[in-house]
């Protein structure tokens, strides 16, 4: 088994098989299920008291106590500010009430960090990093009764946690994990070294992601960082979010506890998927708040900068992105908690939430860079310098910064791509891919082929047929499901077992099937907000112009082209045209037969 076998067959063993209802899921297949959206479901909680009295206050302590561009420019968050958090139990959101928590439901923990984003970038990452994806969640899931009551007082009581899997050679493919466990009689012995562990230089106890020894599978284990071998190696510094307590570990000869493997043996990397699914609710939330932020920003400036005699919203060309940034602001938050509530519902949201991961973050993307845009040289300045010439302190140079790791925290916008694909067309590899398993004999695949003829028949002359659903933007969304529908089994048919390989039209897919399902939350929200009905209406026409160009782009594209001609880059055929710079790498980085050009470029 070469190792794209080996990595594919990992992650297969690690999905989940659906169980529950996904509106994505039936999207994908032609299915336009509207009615699981709208009415927008309710989120759970939002109005009980306890959790209204800790909004309040938490706020004040926002607003009075936090100084975000302190933390940027010392790249530290004061330890008043942690000891703070530890006393309103911040560390606790999620945590049962009888373990010391405040119980708080998804929705109001999201609406925490809404919140939370609106002031700082750094604190929504300690507290997510933590909560959504650290120790307490998949301890929450996974975890024995003996594990949560040793370990979530801790939290409730400050203790602070992180998630370990990235590797130096291994990011979005574990199947190439090198961090080792060894079994022995009455512990395991830990070796190995993770990076980019968000938290875990001051964290107290880490999810620790490690392949058995005897057999390569991959278990998740509890780790305290106070255990001999446990070590602190470096903390990384970044482009923006510098606050962020981010560093490399490394475990050398660590014993842990035989009751410190978490949930089973070998079920590591299914765990990390599960927990992010939830994790993933957290990202959105934050971006939703963030937006409503530079909303306000890009409002108060643009009624306050005059340019040829008027305020500059009154210049067609700012009125545009500032019009642009309120509609897609609506579609952020209404892909957040409608993500949210589906899943206080209990519904499946993996789909749901990795959408909201990757819709919010590329589209979060650009209501910043428009927000800078709108504010010119003074969003390129710092707020320190602004300030030290008489300016109001408004930080979109820093909004910049912190907000940019979003489109790679928790998966990649690509990998978002791949890994929405991948469930996309779940139904049809479970119905015919037999056909496509080189290891399945002939005999076997001719006597599936009348059961996924019989099946195809059917589903796909359904593909054709519309009943009448009021026309307008839901119209639309439903006859384009349809056509998404046939577009993915026309790629099945043409590109065979390759098609996992055309990555392009894959996220051209997925791409679509998003601005659908957005305008769907979209105008299922408007019915519940007053006055977001234009809004929506905005949101709609902008996102039908890029479906009907991607529908276009999925079989009159440039794809060949870019491809070939990045296989030619890396061949150093276009090596000429970096001629005349100045070279940072290293000579033995060179290919040998450009030597000479070496020495003639210096």
């Amino acid at each position: 088994m070469n190792g794209e076998e080996k990595a594919m067959q990992v992650a297969e063993s690690s999905r989940e098989e659906w169980a529950k209802t996904s509106f994505l899921k039936e999207m994908f297949m032609g299915n336009f299920a509207y009615d699981l959206i709208h009415p927008f479901p309710e989120k759970k909680g939002m109005e009980n008291e306890p959790f209204l009295d800790f909004l309040s206050q938490y706020r004040q302590f926002l607003t009075n106590e936090v100084d975000a561009d302190q933390i940027d420019r010392e790249g530290k968050i004061p330890p008043q500010i942690i000891d703070r958090l530890r006393e309103m139990r911040v560390f606790a959101l999620k945590i049962d009430e009888k373990y010391g928590g405040h119980g708080f439901t998804q929705s109001e923990y999201n609406e925490i960090l809404k919140l939370t984003a609106t002031k700082d970038s750094n604190l929504v990452a300690l507290i997510s990093a933590h909560q959504s994806i650290g120790v307490p969640q998949p301890l929450i899931m996974f975890g024995t009764e003996e594990q949560k009551q040793k370990y979530l007082p801790r939290f409730a009581k400050g203790e602070i946690s992180a998630f370990a899997l990235t590797e130096t050679n291994v990011g979005s493919d574990p199947a190439h994990l090198e961090t080792t466990i060894e079994t022995k009689i009455d512990h395991y012995v830990l070796n190995g070294e993770k990076l980019w562990c968000t938290n875990g230089t001051i964290a107290n106890v880490i999810i620790v992601m490690a392949r058995h020894e005897e057999d390569d599978q991959i278990s998740a284990f509890i780790v305290e960082m106070d255990w001999p071998g446990v070590k602190v190696e470096h903390r990384c510094h970044f482009m923006g979010l510098r606050a962020l307590e981010n560093g490399v570990i490394s475990f050398n000869n660590v014993k842990v506890p035989r009751e410190n493997l978490l949930w089973q043996r070998g079920k590591g990397l299914k765990l990390a998927l599960m927990t992010l699914n939830t994790g993933r609710l957290s990202l959105p939330a934050a971006i939703a708040g963030a937006s409503k932020k530079h909303l306000e920003i890009a409002r108060t400036w643009c009624g306050e900068r005059e340019q040829w005699g008027k305020p500059i919203y009154q210049h067609e060309a700012i009125a545009h992105k500032l019009s642009d940034l309120a509609a897609n602001t609506f579609a952020i938050e209404s892909i957040s908690d409608l993500a949210t509530a589906l899943y206080d519902n209990n519904y499946d949201i993996r789909l749901e939430a990795a959408v909201a991961k990757l819709y919010c973050s590329e589209t979060g993307w650009k209501n910043v860079d428009d927000l800078l845009q709108m504010r010119g040289g003074r969003g390129y300045e710092t707020a320190d310098s602004l300030l030290a010439r008489g300016e109001p302190a408004i930080p979109v140079e820093r909004i910049m910064r912190d907000f940019r790791i979003n489109r790679i925290f928790e998966g990649t916008s690509e990998i978002m791509h791949l890994y929405i694909a991948r469930e996309a067309v779940d139904k049809h590899l479970k119905t015919s891919g037999v056909l496509l398993d080189k290891n399945v004999k002939t005999s076997k695949k001719l006597l599936a082929l009348p059961r996924i003829f019989f099946f195809y028949f059917f589903w796909y002359i359904g593909l054709w047929f519309t009943l009448p659903f009021g026309g307008g933007h839901l119209g639309y969304i439903k006859r384009s499901t349809k056509k998404l529908a046939r577009q993915i089994f026309y790629g099945m048919i043409i590109h065979g077992p390759a098609l996992q390989y055309k990555q392009q039209f894959l996220f051209r897919v997925v791409d679509i099937a998003t601005e659908l399902y957005v305008m769907a939350a979209t105008i299922s929200k408007s019915k519940q907000v007053h006055d977001s009905e234009d809004l929506a209406e905005l949101f709609c026409q902008n996102s039908r112009r890029k479906v009907d160009m991607l529908f276009e782009e999925l079989w009159n594209n440039s794809d060949k082209l870019k491809y070939d001609l990045a296989q030619r880059i890396e061949d150093d055929e276009f090596f000429w045209l970096e001629q005349g710079i100045i070279k940072d790498r290293p000579v033995w980085l060179i290919k040998n037969h450009y030597d000479e050009d070496w020495k003639t470029i210096h």
